[in-house]
């Protein structure tokens, strides 16, 4: 069961004028769940996207690269469940470039306005016979307002479906950003298997919006882990269809550093949710984790420590038995590859339990206090290093016996 996490209620995902969802049940994997979705998206919108750093990415990832990379307006995007068309050498290039093909026909654009998104079991061919098949239905059923069934679609080992939505006021323009993810395994970014997509009405141009992209990534999706494991098909897209430009009182001010600055704030923000969202869904997963380190001498070096840690099975282990067994955490700080790191200057807070005190155990720390924060189903592990002034945080899970059970039945 996900840690604090609802399922988002339809009548909360707001509209996003410019877009189109409709899904289709076509039997890729498994039949009677929805497992395609098409998403159109208006004429004269910009698109950007962050994918995979695995050096076996998917093949519609690598589409998608080479769509982007061409600048070609994109005019739609083809998502399916339950195969991840991943490790399949050219015949995967041909699957995809294929089923783009036939969404475009349908919709009238051409093939290279299509993006491709998989996900699901690595190393089986895509059935692009029943993914096609499926086209109609999910064509029949676009619609603005379908964003709760889009986030439905794309789930695999999710257990609640990620979706959220914002109305925003920036200066004289009222903008709406409305977004869905999926993962609850194999997440661990460079990206965090996760897909992402987030749209809004603002409009905002490609290269400006590429720029957004990356960074809404860089602190959000990019800051989760559940087991470590790199997927072969991450992907982040923004949409930005530009229609509440009928809306502006000031078009100066929309394209002013200020406006746009507003604008990437509720981005992020929106992006932070739906990775906390897939965190909070991990397989498995019962607790949610923080682990902030601070006065780090680089946010790199933050991050470089904050990663050992939530990476550990030994820390995720004790959090899932809420044992304070604290010593564990510390082992990660110290073999993190901060070779000059001085073990003397290191705090550490278990949310307000001071636990580690110049580098060893603080005095007053009580096993009681740390057994009754190791109880909670949310916790933040705090480090402090005492090497400069930069800091960051990583989000993560505990490991339970469900994580293992579900990964051992994945493909059966």
């Amino acid at each position: 069961m996900a840690v604090n996490l609802a399922t988002p209620k339809a009548a909360a995902l707001v509209p996003v004028d410019g877009i189109e969802l409709g899904w289709a049940e076509a039997g890729i994997r498994k039949s009677g769940r929805k497992d395609v979705l098409v998403v159109r998206i208006a004429q004269g919108s910009s698109v950007a996207g962050v994918f995979t750093q695995n050096r076996f990415a998917a093949a519609p990832v690598m589409v998608c690269r080479e769509v982007l990379a061409s600048r070609a307006e994109v005019r739609a995007l083809l998502i399916n469940t339950g195969n991840a068309n991943a490790g399949t050498g050219a015949a995967g290039i041909l699957a995809a470039r294929e089923s783009c093909e036939a969404l475009a026909q349908l919709i009238g654009c051409d093939a290279n306005q299509v993006l491709p998104f998989s996900t699901g079991v690595i190393m089986e061919p895509l059935a692009t016979d029943r993914l096609i098949a499926g086209l109609p239905q999910a064509i029949g059923r676009l619609d603005r307002g379908h964003w709760l069934q889009a986030a439905e679609t794309i789930m695999t080992t999710d257990t609640v479906p990620k979706a959220v939505s914002r109305s925003v006021e920036i200066g004289a323009t009222r903008v709406t950003i409305t977004g869905i993810a999926k993962g609850a395994g194999m997440i661990r970014p460079n990206m965090a298997t996760m897909l992402g997509f987030i749209a809004t009405d603002a409009a905002i141009e490609p290269d400006v919006l590429k720029r957004m992209t990356q960074q809404a990534c860089e602190f959000s999706f990019n800051r989760i882990t559940i087991d470590g494991d790199t997927s072969t098909n991450d992907s982040f897209v923004v949409i930005a269809t530009g229609q509440a430009r009928a809306r502006d009182e000031s078009r100066t001010e929309r394209a002013s550093e200020s406006w746009l600055a507003s604008f990437a704030a509720a981005l992020n923000e929106v992006a932070l949710e739906l990775a906390q969202a897939i965190v909070r869904d991990g397989e498995g997963a019962t607790k949610f984790i923080e682990v902030r380190v601070e006065e780090a001498s680089s946010e790199k070096e933050a991050r470089q420590i904050a990663y050992a840690v939530a990476h550990s099975p030994l820390v995720k282990t004790a959090f899932f038995a809420s044992d304070p067994n604290l010593g564990r955490i510390l082992a990660a700080v110290g073999y993190a590859g901060v070779d000059d790191l001085n073990p003397a200057l290191v705090q550490m807070h278990l949310d307000d339990v001071y636990v580690v005190r110049d580098g060893g155990r603080d005095p007053n720390y009580r096993e009681d206090d740390g057994q009754r924060v190791m109880q909670k189903s949310e916790i933040v592990v705090r480090l402090n290093l005492g090497r400069g002034a930069a800091a960051a945080s990583v989000w993560t899970t505990d490991f339970s016996h469900d994580y293992v059970s579900i990964n051992a039945d994945y493909r059966s």
